[in-house]
Parts: structure tokens; C-alpha cells; sequence
């Protein structure tokens, strides 16, 4: 039975295209540095994101990690959003990995203010009880499935360098905030120090993101990739597939995006569901259904019945994720389906 998966993106498979790569990949060792697929994989992440090098690590976790333990001592602080993924979904990493504090400020759904930011950082020189403030951490697009503006990311950097603090971009989704903004991904990576971004979700590869930055930055980093266990051997296998959804699948997100505004069209039309239509920004839709009478759990069992997987809610909210596997007549489908289940609550 063919399900349609609208649990996140990360459940996409690859494509055939990258199947195949993956089947006649050259490899090498690449802890040696002499895997001809890492290394080709590793140049073009680079260029496309406009940093000198770059790094292929096993997950966007693992990336965004790596960054914090790259860029902070022990001890040291980093200044980011509250409800960003780093803070809510990364399992406390940065207090066991880099043994660094987490600061973290409200948000306004993901939108961190310049100001605020400016008149929490800290030095340890200035004061005997203060840690340093080593790094701050921007998301964007942000898992709440919204665009961060560029402008706000500028203000932001520009603090940042003053200061000469690093900026690290957890843009597992860089690619689907650019194609919102209608921009190069090198015009939203300009305004970091470093960026990790992920090459599986959206862009359907089976494994993998990509760690960029200086090429100072990038060969520490890869020595602490040993160190948490992400030195990879014939990695070239899966470095195929990074490179097809690089060159390949980068450019087909905006179907996603307007599979999921009609999605959130369709379902603001049934009565008692209430959707956050201002929050669709890339592949994301999220609602609530308290208005409907029937509880998200029995929609979720009664939506699998019918061959559709969704996620339970999170603090209230469902959400829906289109991706490269679901097509503009699926998404009509769970929306016919959404109706009848809520409609017979």
C-alpha cells in the first residue's frame, strides 16, 4: 500500500537518479581524505554556499553540533532563539558535547531582535562572574516553517562583528528560504560565519548535510568530526547522493511550497480548523483543530486508515509537510479526507 507521508520531509527517499549514483560511485577513504565523490561534494557545497570549504557529516544534528564545539571552549555561551531547533530538538547536545551555556531569548516566530541580542553578550574579560560569549546561532528557514528577513539577519551579523563574535546558520532548510525569497542561498549564507545545511528533507538524499565556512574553521572542524565519531570511510556511496540532490532537486522546492499553500487553502475552508496561512512559508502547514470537536489523536488514526500518515500534535498545533513524493492530487486527497473525519466528530 502506497502511503502519503505528510509527517515531515525527512521521510522522502531518494530518486532513482541518485540510486544510481550511489551504485557507481567512486570512493576512497575519506577519513585519508582520498574519497574523489566526498571531495567533489565537499567543493560544490562550498561554492554554492559561497564559504571557502566545506564538510559532509551524517546529519544536520550532528552539523550544527560540531559547529557549536568548533567555534566555543567549555563554558563559553552562545546567544540564540528559544524555540529554535537547536534549543528544542537537538536533545541538550551542546551542554554534553561542546560543555558550552545556552542563552536563549524570545522570539518573535523565529525573528530574534538585534538589541537584544547586542545587550546580552558578554565577555569574560569585563567581569570576573561573566562566561564568554562565543557564538550566536540564527535559523532560517526556522522549523516553525517561517522565513527569517534578510534585513534582520544583516543587523544582526553586523553586531556580531563588531563584537567579533561568529555567526552559525542552522540551515538544514537553506534552500527552501531562498527559494521563498527568490534569492541565491549565498545571499542569506553572507550573513554568517558558518552554515550547515542538510541534503536530505527537501532535497531527498537518504543521508548527509554539509557543514561550510572558512577553511580555517573547516579543518578544525573536521578533526572534532573524528572525535564525535563522523569520520566516515567509502562515504562517497552517499556523497553521490548529496551531489544529485544538490545539483537537481534545489530547484523543484517551490512545487513543495505551492502544494503546501493549497493544502492550508483547503483546509481553512473546513469549518472549525483554523490555519496559520500567514506561516506558510516553505513546505510547512500548521492548524489547529480544536474548533472541529474531534481530538488530534483520533485524526491521526483515522487519517492512516485512509493511507495518510501524520504526526500528533505539538502544543496544540498539527502540522503537515509536503515534499517531493507528494503531488498537488494528494494533497487534495488529505484535505478531502481532513474534512470528512472532523465533519463526522
Amino acid at each position: 500500500m502506497r502511503y502519503i507521508d505528510l509527517r515531515s520531509d525527512t521521510v522522502t527517499a531518494p530518486t532513482q537518479e541518485m540510486r544510481d549514483a550511489m551504485y557507481t560511485a567512486q570512493v576512497g577513504d575519506d577519513v585519508y581524505g582520498d574519497d574523489p565523490t566526498v571531495i567533489k561534494l565537499e567543493q560544490y557545497a562550498a561554492e554554492i554556499a559561497g564559504k571557502e570549504a566545506a564538510l559532509f557529516v551524517p546529519s544536520g544534528t550532528f552539523g550544527n553540533q560540531l559547529a557549536i564545539f568548533t567555534h566555543c571552549r567549555r563554558g563559553d555561551e552562545v546567544i540564540l532563539g528559544e524555540d529554535c531547533h537547536i534549543v528544542v530538538h537537538e536533545v541538550g547536545a551542546a551542554a554534553v558535547i561542546a560543555g558550552v551555556n545556552l542563552r536563549p531569548l524570545t522570539s518573535n516566530k523565529g525573528v530574534l531582535n538585534p538589541q537584544d541580542i547586542a545587550s546580552r553578550m558578554r565577555s569574560a574579560e569585563d567581569d570576573i562572574h561573566y562566561p564568554q560569549t562565543s557564538l550566536i546561532c540564527l535559523e532560517n528557514a526556522h522549523s516553525n516553517g517561517r522565513v527569517i528577513p534578510l534585513e534582520n539577519m544583516r543587523e544582526i551579523f553586523e553586531i556580531a562583528k563588531e563584537r567579533h563574535v561568529p555567526v552559525h546558520l542552522d540551515g538544514a532548510r537553506l534552500f527552501n528560504a531562498a527559494a521563498y525569497l527568490g534569492v541565491d542561498a549565498r545571499e542569506i549564507t553572507k550573513y554568517c560565519d558558518s552554515v550547515m545545511f542538510c541534503l536530505s528533507k527537501g532535497l531527498c538524499a537518504p543521508f548527509g548535510s554539509m557543514l561550510a565556512g572558512t577553511k580555517k574553521f573547516i579543518a578544525k572542524a573536521r578533526k572534532k568530526r573524528k572525535l564525535m565519531g563522523g569520520g566516515l570511510r567509502q562515504a562517497g556511496i552517499m556523497a553521490a547522493a548529496g551531489l544529485v540532490a544538490l545539483e537537481r532537486m534545489r530547484e523543484r522546492l517551490p512545487e513543495d511550497h505551492a502544494n503546501a499553500r493549497l493544502l492550508g487553502e483547503k483546509l481553512a475552508e473546513i469549518p472549525g480548523i483554523k490555519v496559520f496561512t500567514e506561516d506558510i512559508h516553505i513546505n510547512m502547514v500548521f492548524f489547529d483543530i480544536n474548533g472541529t470537536g474531534c481530538e488530534p489523536a483520533k485524526l491521526v488514526t483515522e487519517l492512516a486508515k485512509k493511507g495518510i500518515k501524520i504526526n500528533g500534535a505539538e502544543n496544540g498545533l498539527l502540522r503537515l509537510v509536503t515534499n517531493y513524493w507528494v503531488t498537488r492530487d494528494d494533497v487534495l486527497y488529505a484535505a478531502k479526507c481532513i474534512k470528512e473525519i472532523v465533519s463526522s466528530s
